[in-house]
């Protein structure tokens, strides 16, 4: 994923309500939402390396992952960071255990965000310097830089999906909507993470379309006591223009 936002309140009918976009290269193989084998965790699955971007566990569990963008080319001798987000959803351990044992070797794998919520805590793990974050009930939005990290992409977004909340119940297609707004920065709200000026121009909208990289799914994500909505709309490269919908509900325990 490479933006996040969220609204995390225990103990509401919805304790969880998330939206983000997955940016990636559009050669890079990857398989929509769908329950995976053995029926526990429902995601989608990068077919490069095996791993996740994001997904939600049948014991009410949820992990994403963001890259953190530095602007050099991501090391090739190291395992993917896909594998971080399904281990935990495959596995047993708490939240605050599972980063415990990650924050330590997190420099083993290329910069990333992890987020993390295991029914009772939502935490999140800053890769580059294995720094975990505990976030607070409320609201809370990360891309590609360190949590509370106030991009124009990032306090955009978040700001979209809070005036959506106050407006009522809100469905699927008007937060799909707000993930899909490809309104740059201005020039000088840009962040300084060592790209080109046009790259970071071009990478500065929720939404991102460049001739072979952007956003890839977009997503909506519901997570009551004892259920998980799940809607993914996935977006064909630039040329094609044609987009896939798939919205699950998957029984927590």
């Amino acid at each position: 994923m490479c933006i996040l936002a969220w609204h995390w309140q225990p103990g509401d009918p919805t304790e969880l309500l998330l939206v983000a976009n997955r940016d990636e290269a559009y050669a890079r193989p990857a398989q929509a939402l769908h329950l995976w084998p053995g029926g526990q965790v429902l995601a989608g699955r990068d077919l490069h390396a095996g791993g996740t971007w994001m997904g939600v566990g049948r014991t009410r569990r949820f992990a994403a992952l963001t890259n953190y963008r530095t602007g050099q080319a991501p090391r090739t001798d190291v395992a993917s960071r896909g594998t971080l987000v399904s281990d935990f959803l495959e596995g047993s351990a708490s939240a605050s255990d599972y980063l415990a044992n990650l924050a330590p070797r997190s420099g083993d794998f290329n910069p990333f965000n992890l987020l993390l919520w295991d029914g009772e805590a939502l935490l999140g793990l800053e890769g580059r310097h294995g720094r975990i974050v505990t976030l607070e009930p409320g609201w809370g939005a990360v891309s590609n830089g360190d949590f509370h990290t106030p991009w124009p992409k990032v306090k955009r977004l978040l700001s979209g999906l809070q005036s959506a909340v106050a407006g009522g119940p809100c469905d699927d297609e008007a937060l799909l909507q707000l993930l899909a707004d490809t309104t740059e920065a201005a020039p000088h709200e840009l962040p300084a993470t060592g790209v080109p000026a046009a790259v970071e121009q071009a990478l500065s909208s929720i939404f991102i379309r460049t001739p072979q990289y952007g956003t890839r799914a977009s997503s909506v994500l519901r997570m009551a006591h004892s259920s998980v909505r799940f809607c993914e709309q996935v977006h064909a490269p630039v040329q094609a223009q044609v987009c896939t919908r798939t919205s699950l509900v998957f029984d927590a325990e």
